[in-house]
């Protein structure tokens, strides 16, 4: 394998792995460049699983070994080794997962063709949309739910977070990598897409004409699409309007909502086949 001991932070070379704390420069970045950072030896792997790419590796000499089946796996692929100093001046953090790979960053699917093979036999039948979440951490939440209840695709509107964004990657446990996804165009503009191809387009949120939560899960739709909001105002009110379903869950104690996370998992388990 291409092994290259880096000794300055400053190295060209280095450049997938640089400023990874600043989010606002790496979620700029990474789409432009091609990218995205599998952070942690499990992540990685479950990327490599999935068919993902790596670009080059990144790690300190004591990892080599308990990598040494990836790395020989991509003996074409540079992997940069440094001591713990010159990984945290590179980086921004202690890496203490293990390992970073700089993956290739894969083309996205118009949602009609994702959705058209995700899932069982005839397409998806239950997809998640997430519109405008904006914090990382409840993205990679989300996705872990999705896969976790057999949600069979993830559909994010323009303004929301990178699912591939590292934090997202890590908190997901690297199940961004099996739950489809894609990024629509238009929104909420697609909602009207949805429909077309056959959802039932259900948006959580608090509204006087609301069902709960039991009874779309009693209603069972054919296929069946769940709207969760950004997490300081909700769901917009043009997504409102235009949903086929408004949805609430029962809540108690004078709680009026759930974090945006915690409420996908709710919705995912409330509606999963049963």
């Amino acid at each position: 394998m291409p092994l290259v001991h880096v000794t300055d932070p400053a190295d060209a070379r280095l450049r997938d792995y640089t400023d990874l704390t600043d989010v606002k420069l790496r979620t700029a970045r990474e789409p432009a460049e091609g990218l995205f950072m599998a952070e942690s030896s499990n992540v990685i792997r479950r990327a490599l699983a999935a068919g993902h790419r790596p670009r080059s590796f990144l790690m300190a000499d004591k990892w080599l070994d308990s990598m040494s089946d990836v790395l020989a796996a991509h003996p074409d692929v540079p992997v940069f080794v440094a001591d713990e100093t010159v990984l945290h001046e590179i980086t921004g953090f202690h890496l203490h997962r293990g390992a970073l790979a700089a993956m290739h960053r894969p083309g996205l699917a118009n949602v009609a063709e994702l959705l058209s093979r995700s899932g069982p036999a005839g397409g998806a039948r239950r997809v998640a949309v997430l519109e405008d979440i904006v914090d990382h951490t409840n993205v990679g939440a989300i996705f872990r739910s999705a896969a976790g209840l057999g949600v069979d695709a993830v559909l994010v509107t323009p303004r929301c977070a990178d699912p591939l964004y590292r934090r997202s990657v890590r908190v997901s446990m690297g199940t961004v990598f099996q739950v489809p996804w894609t990024r629509l165009d238009a929104w909420p503009a697609d909602v009207g897409t949805l429909q077309e191809l056959g959802f039932t387009v259900a948006a959580l949120a608090l509204s006087d004409d609301a069902v709960t939560l039991d009874d779309l899960a009693a209603e069972a739709p054919d296929r069946l699409a769940l709207v969760l909001g950004t997490e300081g105002d909700g769901l917009s009110r043009g997504a409102v309007a235009a949903a086929d379903r408004v949805v609430r869950i029962p809540m108690a104690g004078a709680v009026d909502s759930l974090n945006v996370a915690a409420a996908s998992a709710v919705a995912f388990w409330a509606t999963r086949a049963r």
